[in-house]
């Protein structure tokens, strides 16, 4: 591991004025630790924003939930308000990793890391979430980018992720088993003017199947999966799972999170 200057900040203001140089904001740091031992990312500046008290929380109206972006994914996973308005946000939570990981790491961290294969980012898609930062609001279908790269400019810093409260909504999830990050997970979420169904785990970077999401608009069925083809061009292909066996359980993954719903 590579030497960096540790900093904290108690304020949002103050967490922007710290960035110099190669720097980024700390906070679970359950992707970014092991990034820097591993060598795969080295920075000058580490910014702790855990003790900024105004990220964490959780905060429900009858329209949207509002989630600190310091929030763990074990408080997201415990919580009552949660459990009621999007219980299928809770199950996804719970999913995440093992008891450490959803101890320490946040849901702020996991959205700016954007990897590929993790979860939080299929339920900001399907739930036509909105990114509240330091500078602007940014909503999901314009966040999100490619492979590690969201539309956070330097400095910019997330504090808040606000969800739609959906009619209907589900997280069905083939996991790795060693991992427990995705190798497709599907979400589904009827919403009040749409449909609106996330893969993860399958592309470079999560995004809406718009072929499913017209056929369930139509028929809000398990069964409305069935005639949709799922191109395998693009997809991910690895040790785990060929393109075309993604394809398939993209499908095999969007029926149990109907029938779920």
């Amino acid at each position: 591991m590579k030497s960096f200057n540790f900093k904290s900040a108690t304020n949002t203001k103050e967490a922007a004025k710290l960035v110099s140089g190669r720097a980024t904001f700390l906070a679970g740091g359950m992707s970014l630790l092991p990034a820097i031992k591993l060598r795969l990312a080295a920075y000058s500046d580490l910014i702790n924003i855990k003790k900024i008290k105004g990220l964490s929380g959780i905060k429900v109206s009858s329209k949207s939930i509002k989630i600190g972006a310091t929030t763990t994914h074990a408080e997201v996973a415990g919580s009552k308000e949660v459990g009621k308005s999007i219980p299928s946000l809770a199950v996804l939570a719970e999913g995440i990793g093992d008891p450490q990981v959803r101890n320490r790491g946040t849901i702020g961290g996991s959205i700016a890391n954007n990897d590929p294969a993790a979860d939080y980012p299929s339920a900001c898609l399907a739930l036509n979430a909105t990114i509240h930062t330091s500078k602007r609001k940014i909503a999901a279908d314009k966040f999100f980018k490619g492979m590690f790269d969201t539309d956070l400019k330097k400095g910019e810093l997330i504090e808040s992720i606000e969800f739609e409260v959906p009619e209907k909504s589900a997280y069905a999830k083939y996991p790795n088993p060693a991992s427990r990050y995705a190798i497709v997970g599907v979400y589904v979420a009827k919403l009040k003017d749409n449909v609106r169904v996330s893969i993860t785990g399958a592309g470079s970077c999560v995004f809406r199947s718009i072929e499913i999401e017209e056929a369930l608009s139509s028929n809000f069925s398990p069964s409305a999966v069935d005639n949709v083809n799922i191109s395998s061009k693009g997809l991910n292909s690895d040790i785990h799972a060929s393109a075309e066996y993604r394809a398939h359980i993209i499908k095999v993954m969007t029926r149990k999170a109907v029938s779920s719903c």
